[in-house]
């Protein structure tokens, strides 16, 4: 019988060696291992992600190298939780601790994408500490089956492709800012114990607004360079009253975000960290498909 991280290796190895993800994996295996976080790291920082259109990301260096550098700039986290734009869902919910399956929430790519796998380690322990800080007023239905959406496992395989790591999803209960902030608040006394909290979004994300100019020559229109400039200026300044208030305050709405949630994961990012208000830590930037890719980490 296969271990879990067995299954993922095993469907690693049917992807063939000239996939950019399958030079990724060797670039990854000659790094060598990857040093564990220990209580004199201090708290692991909290990220909001840009995760990329479904599998899309495997297939570039433009998203393999920067986030996989990134991950290994941090010490390897002791769990992982994470709160993706494709899990809307109130109240709280938590995915399976160990589940059978992926969600492949995409559709028209190549089936190869279908048959990836990661199997990370039973993350029951993490599902307790999760379930024990929210209030009983807002318990967290936990799920005996449901698996990590593509918002979740996709940028996670890229960071973390031994799937070493446990894994939970928490559900996206909101688009209330306020409600968010205060979400990523109670997760906060996660990262003193090295887990890694993670808002998974993307910075713009005007779908219906793509065109051909954008697919073919990653041209960048000005609603999303307008509200990505904004959103800049605003996490340097860790003015979260102004993000608070992007509806009406960002430049490109609602052209930017058509529908918020691949926006208000941000939210849960900076509520988890120590200081809402600080200036955070730009991991990413630049675009793809003229969309924002712009990526943080709160301290």
């Amino acid at each position: 019988m296969l271990l879990t991280t067995d299954r993922t290796a095993v469907a690693d190895a049917r992807i063939p060696a000239v996939h950019p993800f399958a030079a990724h994996l060797r670039r990854v295996a000659a790094a060598g291992p990857h040093r564990p976080w220990t209580p004199d790291d201090g708290p692991m920082p909290s990220l909001y992600l840009s995760h990329g259109g479904g599998p899309l990301p495997f297939q570039s260096p433009e998203w393999l190298d920067p986030l996989h550098d990134w991950a290994r700039a941090l010490p390897r986290p002791t769990a992982i939780l994470v709160v993706s734009a494709h899990w809307e869902s109130a109240p709280l919910a938590l995915s399976a601790p160990r589940p059978a399956e992926l969600v492949y929430d995409f559709g028209g790519f190549d089936g190869l994408y279908y048959s990836f796998r990661y199997d990370t380690p039973d993350a029951s322990a993490l599902a307790r500490q999760v379930a024990g800080l929210m209030p009983d007023t807002d318990p967290a239905h936990e799920h005996a089956r449901r698996g990590l959406d593509h918002g979740a496992w996709v940028p996670l395989k890229i960071m973390y492709p031994g799937a070493d790591v446990p894994v939970l999803q928490l559900s996206l209960p909101t688009d209330d800012a306020d409600r968010l902030l205060a979400l990523g608040e109670r997760l906060r006394p996660l990262r003193e114990q090295g887990v890694l909290v993670v808002g998974s979004g993307h910075m713009t994300h005007g779908l219906p607004f793509l065109t051909r100019e954008m697919f073919l020559e990653n041209r960048v229109p000005g609603w999303s360079a307008d509200f990505d400039a904004w959103a800049a200026d605003a996490l340097a300044r860790g003015d979260v009253e102004e993000l608070a208030r992007f509806r009406t305050a960002a430049p490109g709405m609602p052209y930017a975000h058509p529908t918020v949630e691949h926006f208000t994961p941000l939210f849960v990012t900076l509520g988890a960290a120590t200081d809402p208000t600080a200036p955070v830590t730009t991991t990413l930037d630049g675009y793809g498909v003229g969309l924002s890719r712009r990526s943080f980490q709160a301290a």
